[in-house]
């Protein structure tokens, strides 16, 4: 593989002979991949870790849906890692099947706005399951969209969790009027391994929204068990001095 900087090519793979490539203030820095210190992976720092690994996988997988939606500070992928420090802290080892894993976590943020937060929770709708929201159709202008993202707890063929995201844009006339505001009605709403956020969009502004789920199955890497698992498998914790 070639990678060209500025009329320069590259060749060979890059991380597998020791050479890291990345933008910093409109430059390319190019450095080695590889430190002459000692890796200290105290408990926080193995936790502070852990959580950016899995941020960084979810945040690939949510560019996949589509443009994400979080201002530039200084970019969106920073300020997604940002609001996921509000979010609970998975520990997955590596070199087993759980290696690269992605979970579904509650209140996953999916995005960043201005338009006032809409407000939303899982319940029932004259008997049936619905994503019931605080919106009224006076809060909506024309020209408004609302955009349902869905979140779906999966495996792939070697069972290894994997997280699904999609979107899609929801027309008004889906949604039913509640005492609470408007609802999505659906079966798929009682689906515990599922989660979906709506985001009301006006031009260049939206929502700040996160994920609303039923879903637990992520409940069981956050043990004290499952850290020290974890951390066993890239060599154990150290001591903070």
């Amino acid at each position: 593989m070639a990678k060209k900087i500025k009329g320069l090519n590259i060749t060979g793979r890059l991380k597998g002979d020791g050479i890291t490539i990345y933008e910093r203030n409109g430059g390319t820095v190019v450095r080695s991949a590889h430190s002459r210190q000692p890796e200290r992976r105290t408990r926080k720092q193995f936790v502070a870790r852990q959580q950016m690994l899995h941020s960084t996988r979810l945040w690939g997988i949510l560019k996949w849906a589509g443009t994400p939606m979080f201002p530039a500070q200084p970019t969106s992928y920073n300020r997604f890692l940002s609001l996921m420090h509000r979010t609970e802290v998975v520990f997955l080892p590596q070199y087993t099947q759980l290696d690269g894993a992605t979970l579904l976590l509650p209140d996953m943020p999916l995005s960043e706005g201005s338009l006032p937060t809409v407000k939303q929770h899982l319940g029932e709708v004259d008997g049936s399951m619905a994503l019931i929201t605080n919106l009224t159709r006076d809060n909506l202008q024309r020209g408004d969209k609302l955009i349902l993202y869905t979140l779906v707890q999966s495996f792939d063929n070697n069972d290894k969790p994997m997280v699904i995201i999609c979107r899609r844009e929801v027309m008004s006339d889906e949604m039913t009027e509640t005492a609470d505001g408007l609802a999505l009605i659906g079966s798929e709403f009682a689906d515990d391994m599922k989660g979906w956020a709506l985001i009301h969009v006006r031009g260049e502004h939206c929502s700040t929204q996160t994920a609303v789920t039923r879903c637990t199955y992520y409940k069981q890497f956050t043990t004290e068990e499952a850290l020290r698992e974890a951390a066993d498998s890239y060599g154990g914790l150290t001591k903070s001095k």
